[in-house]
This record gives structure tokens, sequence and C-alpha cells, in this order.
């Protein structure tokens, strides 16, 4: 199948040789061809440039693009996707004044979610996770990163890795699967976490690593979960088995879990609502990527990234849902490109930048998407009339997608019919 965009008003995010992340500076550039075209054939950029270029170029599909902005298809970097019913109960403990730990100590919370997962049949699960996949690439969002991390058990997590891995055979969307080993302590094991730790390692990774399905590790290190000495200890278990960290650190508190990922290579560092000096000179450097979750935020009332010391300070930055249905049940990235703008103080140009190439290096995939480059995958958002791509931002409740074109295929989001599905 070929596909031609025409008459392009903006095309945003194109470069001539391939960009796999944009750092500190950097991020406020945004490169845009105006009046453009774009040539797609099966699940690939072929071609791009400006309209006077663009004669001769024939496709089985032409779409004419005028008023409208084209660009990559968002990459969003956490999520938690692959989860049982919800926890609509706990919203409303939240307004009535309970914190996101005292529901946690009464049962709900991470419990809460693994007790349904654990009980839910595992076509029940991957159906429900597939709807919440279709409705995101509608939004305009073309790759996910899945973590586990509701199962709690090791068939739990087992089955939630079969479904990761059947979203992932079958989804036109990019999926890229992480092993949540450690995310709560199970009621169980409230008064033997060593023990717990101990089954983590020896039983649930190996056997994790044996299906070859995910290669990350993630581990929520965070007080009244797993520690620095527990999160090394999990994350020196996963290095044996060459699984890659993607972390969640400093949400509420700061530990030194930024500089024991850096140390074990992580691919990204995410959550950062509490930083440091610390943290930002141990980032410097290295290879690791902060991703801020502002979702996260907005729902629990809790402080925002300070992307601005991590930008200013030269660092690359990437912004992602945290979809998941206690503390961000939105996996809108519209909303977060939006929030990253109020509440994050950063430019349209960042932000746009930290929801596509960047979003695309913190799940390992930049070399293929990400950015329009020719000869990399065709995920593209196509707009609506704007006048400009800061109104994406700007009008944060308003949906900016008409049409999106998901592994080279365009797909019609209007119709309610329409799944996304190999």
């Amino acid at each position: 199948m070929s596909i031609l965009i025409t008459n392009i008003k903006q095309l945003l995010q194109v470069h001539d040789s391939n960009v796999t992340i944009v750092k500190g500076e950097a991020m406020k550039t945004l490169p845009v061809l105006e009046n453009a075209y774009l040539y797609v054939e099966h699940d690939t950029i072929i071609e791009f440039g400006e309209m006077k270029d663009c004669e001769g170029i024939e496709a089985e599909t032409v779409i004419d693009a005028t008023g409208k902005i084209v660009l990559p298809s968002w990459c969003d970097s956490h999520t938690h996707i692959v989860y049982a019913g919800d926890r609509t109960s706990e919203f409303v403990d939240r307004i009535n004044g309970l914190t996101y730990t005292e529901i946690a100590n009464k049962g709900g919370g991470i419990l809460n979610s693994a007790k349904l997962l654990q009980e839910t049949a595992e076509e029940d699960l991957y159906e429900q996770s597939m709807n919440r996949l279709d409705e995101l690439i509608k939004m305009g969002t073309g790759a996910f990163e899945i973590k586990t991390g509701y199962g709690l058990t090791v068939e739990a997590e087992l089955k939630m890795l079969r479904v990761i891995k059947r979203i992932k055979q079958e989804s036109l969307a990019k999926i890229t699967p992480t092993l949540l080993a450690a995310h709560a302590i199970p009621k169980a094991y409230r008064d033997k976490k060593q023990d717990y730790i101990e089954y983590i390692t020896k039983d649930l990774i190996p056997k994790a690593v044996a299906l070859n399905i995910a290669h990350y590790i993630d581990v929520f290190c965070e007080e009244g979960y797993f520690d620095i000495k527990d999160t090394e200890a999990i994350l020196k278990a996963g290095k044996q088995y060459k699984l890659k960290p993607k972390t969640h650190v400093n949400q509420f508190n700061v530990l030194g879990g930024v500089a024991l990922s850096v140390k074990y290579d992580a691919l990204s560092v995410d959550h950062l609502e509490e930083l440091n000096e610390a943290d930002i000179e141990a980032l410097k450097g290295s290879n690791t990527i902060p991703v801020a979750l502002p979702g996260c935020s907005y729902f629990l009332s809790i402080p925002y990234t300070p992307a601005r010391k991590l930008i200013d300070a030269g660092l690359p930055l990437a912004i992602a849902t945290d979809y998941n249905p206690g503390s961000a049940p939105s996996g809108n990235m519209n909303f977060v490109v939006s929030a990253a703008c109020v509440k994050l103080k950063m430019t349209p140009e960042e932000a746009i930048n930290a929801a596509t190439i960047n979003g695309a290096y913190a799940m390992g995939i930049s070399n293929m998407y990400g950015s329009i480059t020719r000869g990399k995958k065709a995920n593209l958002i196509i707009t609506k009339p704007l006048n400009h791509y800061s109104q994406i931002p700007y009008a944060f409740a308003h949906n900016p997608v008409e049409q999106v074109i998901i592994n080279g295929q365009l797909k019609d989001i209007k119709n309610p019919e329409e799944n996304f599905r190999i």
C-alpha cells in the first residue's frame, strides 16, 4: 500500500538524517517543513519535502491535508495498560481526603488491582487491554511501553506477559514489554519482605525470562514499597538475565534511586516528582533519560516533575501517561503534552520533542520511531485544521487528531467499529 499526503500546512519533527534523542537546549527546536508532502510505502516513510517538489509522485491513496498538521505518532514510554476492572471507589476515597498511601494501607491501591487481575481470565484480560489500546491509538499514540506489575504472583505476572505478547503480535501499534517485577508487597509477605524479594529474584525473573517477552525490568523504588537495598538486589538479578532497567523513582521521596538506576545503566528513570541536585548530577553524562508523568501528578495532586531543572541542566526529557487504574487513569497523550506546557513549563516544541523522539528513546525504539525520517516506520498523526502546532497543547480539552496512519495503514478513527489489529 502507498499513501501520499499533500498540502501539509506543517510537517513536524523532520530530519534528513536519523536523530534518536534530543537534549537540553536542542529540545527548544522542533524541525518544521511548511507546505509539505509526505510519501509512505507499506509501513515506511519513503520521501518528504516541499510541495513544489511533489510532482510526479503517485500513490494508491492520496490525502489532501490542506490546513492540517502531520507529525509522528505519540510514543508513550510508560503505561500499565494491562489491568482488570478499575478503581473508581478509590477515586471517591481520594476526593474524601485519603492519600495514596492511606488507600494502599487499607488494602486498596496496587493490591486491589492485583487481586482482581489474578481472578480475571486471560482472554478477558486481553480483550479489556486491547480495547483500551484501540481507544488510545485513535487519540494519536502509535507506540506503547506496557508493564506487568499487577500480578504479584509468578502465575499472574506470567499471565500478564502472555497477554502483552499477544498484544504485541496482534496490534498494529509498536509494543515494548517491561517486567515490573517489584510493584508492591503482597499481604502474605507484608512481614517478610526479604522472602518476597527472593521469590522475585529466584522464581519470577527466571521464569519470566524463559518466556522471552520482556527485555526490560522495573522496580517501584519508594518508601513502603522497595528501598534502595531491595531495588539493587532486584536490578542485580535482572542484570544476570540481561534485563535492562526502566525504574519508578522519586515519586514521593528521594531515596537515591536515580543514581542506583544510572549505575545499572537504566534506559529511563520515571516519575521524578521529587528531585535534588545529586539526581541531576547522576544523570549527566549517562545514557539514562528522565521521564515525567504529569497525568499522575494531576490525578494525585502531588508535585510535578521539575522539567525546567532537567532541561536547563542540558538533559533530555520524555513525557508519558503512566496510564493505570489507580494513579493515572488516562492514556491521552494529547492531554499529557498540554500538561507538560501548562504545569511543567515546557514550550510546545519541548513537549512535542518529549512525546515523540524522546518518548521513542525511552522505549529503546528511536532508531525506527519518533521522527519524520526516510526509512523510519510510518506511524503518523494527521490533525484537524489548525493554525499552528502550538494549538495542540493550547486546546487541552480537545482532540486534535483527525486521522492516524499506524504501521503504514490509514485508519478511520471516527468509525466505532474500527480496530487496530493485524
